[in-house]
């Protein structure tokens, strides 16, 4: 059951123009002792930071920049070989003390929020669910969010996301080292050769946390592999 979508406006001026169409949404979590010390930090001009909108643990939806506007919250980073994610993009901060902080589960009521918003902004964008990222997936040798306690398969099953892999990774053909890490940059991951754990990682976070950190293991491959071809 979808949440009523209300907002609260919460005005942040850390903004500019954009230049490019709206095709991406970028998730991430505040990492932050509280919600409110997120907030003001958003919405604060001189930490030249923002987010278009944040969604508190309780379901509370906070509009802090106009999509139409290019916010700052993505910051460095790549994904298909596009560098300026914040022009393309509408950024999402999901209130969550993160991992410097105290990581927890997300409550249910903000992920139906999540939810709720999501389809929100898909009446006005239709954004693919190829194109719903986290901010690790972007740039992961700096951020780990939404990170591994990111309920991702909530959102897929409304269609919102690729869903996370949850097969036995004894299914099909052993995948070699070579397809797998080709798989991870065909995706859209930075990840070339020789400089790919940070991406592997997020890939993990992603896709398969149960693997989390154990390189190309079998599970690893498999899910690699699975994503890829529900991308094409």
């Amino acid at each position: 059951m979808t949440a009523a979508l209300t907002f609260i406006d919460a005005p942040s001026p850390n903004f500019d123009s954009r230049d490019a169409k709206i095709d991406t949404v970028i998730l991430h979590y505040t990492g932050m002792q509280t919600g409110a010390e997120a907030l003001a930090r958003l919405q604060h001009p001189a930490a030249k930071v923002s987010a278009h909108y944040v969604v508190e643990e309780n379901g509370e939806v906070y509009r802090l920049v106009d999509e139409k506007m290019r916010a700052w919250h993505a910051g460095v980073g790549s994904w298909k070989g596009d560098v300026d994610i914040n022009a393309r993009s509408i950024g999402i901060e999901i209130v969550n003390p993160g991992h410097e902080w105290g990581y927890r589960d997300f409550p249910a009521v903000q992920i139906a929020s999540v939810i709720a918003l999501l389809k929100d902004i898909n009446a006005r964008h239709a954004i693919s669910p190829s194109r719903v990222l986290g901010h690790s997936d972007v740039a992961p040798r700096r951020k780990e969010d939404p990170g591994e306690k990111f309920p991702w398969a909530m959102l897929a099953k409304e269609g919102l996301v690729i869903a996370p892999y949850e097969r036995d990774s004894s299914a099909g053909l052993p995948v070699p080292y070579e397809d797998a890490l080709r798989a991870l940059g065909e995706i859209g991951y930075d990840a070339p050769k020789g400089d790919h754990a940070a991406a592997l990682l997020a890939f993990q976070r992603r896709y398969c946390p149960a693997s989390l950190g154990q390189g190309f293991d079998p599970m690893t491959k498999a899910a690699l592999m699975a994503t890829l071809n529900n991308l094409n």
